[in-house]
């Protein structure tokens, strides 16, 4: 039986090595425009058209450095295995400088990146403006939810339970504030498809002010874990239009009349 060098029989893999080196390069020379919203849709909100690239661009960051840290994992275990018949300890290397301190380096300039612009786009998602055209007042209690839209007068209010969780309706194309109060313990108003989130903190008011723009029903729920039954505390937020929306503000404060 014939035996060949164990070296020889991974000279086939370097393409594979050579499509993963340039993976990442092609993707962004695609243009990022073409890159998918990674599990979030474009336009839904104001909150989307901020945050959304961000998103992709995270991912697209992660990617790259996952690809090249796979690359730099595999190529020794892959070519700069031990030859058939060598006896000699490969030649080891220490304390090489340039390559520690680019090591050190590259993640923290990736780091920085990411973190200015999260900071700019935060500091625009959470900011306070006077033209918004509805208030709606959230707040969370263990297990559910309150919806007030003091616009409407004092009993125009919806509360959940557990068992029968509130919608929160929204008018489509204008811009809300949300009032967001805690009466327990800390809660998370969640909207997953409008990619925002802020927190219900007991004896402190958050505020934010966003535009729903696409007509729909989104689910929404807690993300922070309040309680025993914190897996229930769930909401609906349905986007309506200007008509809809009074006139389930007039339902509402015939209902509690």
């Amino acid at each position: 039986m014939q035996h060949y060098p164990c070296h020889m029989s991974f000279k086939p893999i370097r393409p594979l090595f050579k499509a993963l080196l340039l993976a990442p390069l092609a993707l962004l020379l695609t243009g990022c425009s073409s890159v998918s919203g990674l599990g979030f849709e474009e336009g839904l909100s104001s909150v989307n058209d901020i945050s959304l690239s961000l998103w992709q661009g995270a991912w697209i960051a992660g990617a790259v450095v996952g690809v090249i840290t796979l690359v730099l994992i595999l190529w020794p275990a892959v070519f700069h295995r031990a030859k058939v018949g060598q006896s000699e300890f490969p030649k080891q290397t220490q304390y090489n400088i340039p390559v520690e301190i680019a090591y050190t380096l590259i993640p923290f300039v990736i780091v920085a990146v990411l973190f200015y612009y999260t900071a700019v786009k935060q500091t625009e998602i959470v900011e306070k403006s006077s033209n918004y055209t509805h208030e709606i007042k959230v707040e969370g209690f263990q297990w559910s939810w309150q919806f007030s839209y003091p616009e409407a007068g004092p009993k125009a209010v919806a509360t959940g339970t557990p068992a029968s969780p509130p919608t929160l309706y929204v008018p489509i194309g204008q811009k809300v504030r949300y009032t967001i109060n805690s009466n327990d313990v800390v809660h998370g108003f969640w909207i997953p498809a409008f990619m925002i989130q802020m927190q219900n903190l007991p004896g402190v008011t958050n505020y934010l002010e966003f535009t729903a723009n696409k007509l729909g029903t989104y689910p929404g729920r807690c993300n922070i874990l309040c309680g025993r039954n914190h897996a229930q505390m769930l909401f609906t937020v349905k986007v309506v239009t200007l008509a809809e929306y009074k006139a389930y503000l007039e339902t509402l404060k015939a209902s509690q009349a």
